[in-house]
């Protein structure tokens, strides 16, 4: 452990570290002592709910996850960083393109705040030698939010995501754990007032109470986290969303005072912004692992991200799809023949009728068999249906 700085080095060293920084590209940055946090947003009851599907590695251990002195024993501060990624395009309405959420347009955030991080690190190591340090991006066991929130960056909105009150929510969270003794912030207080149009805006009825998301129902947690199939029932209210959804934060009045990044890797990359869905449906498993290569959106898995491909081309209900919806039909990977046959059921037709016939007549695995059966016996099954809800965009 370092020796005890006294309140004035303290003052000092920390504000230093912010100029730094801040230097280094970061947005905001703030500082909290390391302790054990009061159980935020109820952590183990929604963990006790299963609100958090199959992301089982957020149940291992949530004690853990409250007390940074158990990720870094000697920790006595925490420093919160923000960096904002909004950059000012727009979505494409076009019914051949789908929706990449904006944090996934540009090159993976955790390779950009990574090279940050360390070097924030090294220069806090070469200013304090004896300092022990521990950074995370969204991959150590820590409370992101909490600890920004605590640490006076910004506040933990009814969406769950974090709002700074000068950038909106379009911010990547990162921390630094050391056992360097800093001068701590105030904690932030909360701007949401009465609000609740994230809530209200949610498309799957995902935020179902105020600081409380169910992740099982949330388009972020189903075209990402989920490795399965897509519930039927959910599956139109993705609408043409292959990655992500950014529909609470488009709604979210802080964000108004949204700003253009100074960060040009996280702009948008070929095709990102406005990705082709009949493309995407074609790709190799070599194709998508080049094209995606330094990409967040690896993170859903080649058959994953072609099933909410195929799950977006169904919501557009063009018969145009026809093509590389039979094409995709006939996929080595299951889940992707699942959800092109969902797919095909929702274009309807009897163009879509006699390929899934013939599929069904090769197909061996049996959830993509009940899949087809399904599609077939339908009573919805026709292009004159408008039972199903349509794309719903800000």
């Amino acid at each position: 452990m370092t020796k005890p700085i006294q309140k004035r080095e303290a003052a000092y060293l920390t504000r230093q570290i912010k100029e730094k920084a801040l230097e280094i590209g970061f947005d905001k940055v703030g500082v909290r002592q390391a302790r054990k946090l009061e159980e935020p947003n109820g952590l183990k009851a929604w963990l006790a709910e299963s609100r958090h599907g199959e992301m089982s590695w957020m149940a291992e251990n949530p004690d853990r996850r409250l007390d940074p002195r158990e990720i870094l024993g000697p920790a006595q501060s925490v420093i919160s960083l923000a960096l904002n990624y909004y950059t000012p395009f727009a979505h494409s309405e076009l019914p051949q393109h789908g929706r990449i959420s904006r944090y996934a347009w540009g090159r993976d955030y955790h390779l950009v705040l990574k090279e940050k991080l360390a070097g924030l690190a090294r220069w806090i190591l070469e200013s304090e030698p004896d300092a022990r340090l521990l950074h995370y991006t969204d991959t150590g066991p820590i409370m992101e939010k909490a600890w920004a929130h605590q640490s006076g960056v910004g506040w933990i909105g009814k969406h769950s995501n974090l709002i700074t009150r000068e950038l909106g929510s379009w911010v990547f969270l990162a921390e630094i754990l050391t056992n360097l003794q800093l001068e701590a912030d105030a904690e932030s207080r909360n701007y949401c007032g009465t609000c609740h149009r994230c809530i209200d805006f949610c498309p799957t009825g995902a935020i179902v109470a105020p600081y409380v998301v169910d992740a099982r129902r949330c388009i972020s947690y189903l075209t990402i986290e989920l490795r399965g199939p897509i519930p039927r029932d959910l599956r139109p209210w993705i609408g043409s969303r292959i990655f992500g959804c950014d529909d609470c934060q488009d709604i979210c009045p802080w964000n108004r005072f949204a700003q253009p990044s100074r960060e040009l890797e996280l702009y948008p990359g070929p095709g990102n912004q406005i990705p082709i869905l009949a493309e995407l449906m074609r790709m190799t498993k070599e194709q998508f692992q080049f094209r995606f290569r330094q990409s967040p959106i690896r993170r859903a898995r080649y058959a994953g991200f072609l099933r909410n491909v195929a799950v977006a081309l169904g919501n557009t209900r063009d018969p145009e799809a026809l093509p590389v919806l039979q094409t995709a039909l006939g996929h080595s990977e299951p889940l992707v023949r699942q959800h092109a046959a969902w797919a095909l059921e929702q274009i309807g037709g009897e163009q879509a009728q006699i390929i899934l016939l013939k599929a069904l007549d090769a197909e061996m695995d049996s959830a993509v068999r009940e899949e087809i059966l399904l599609a077939l016996g339908s009573k919805e099954n026709s292009r004159d249906s408008r039972d199903a809800p349509q794309p719903c965009h800000p």
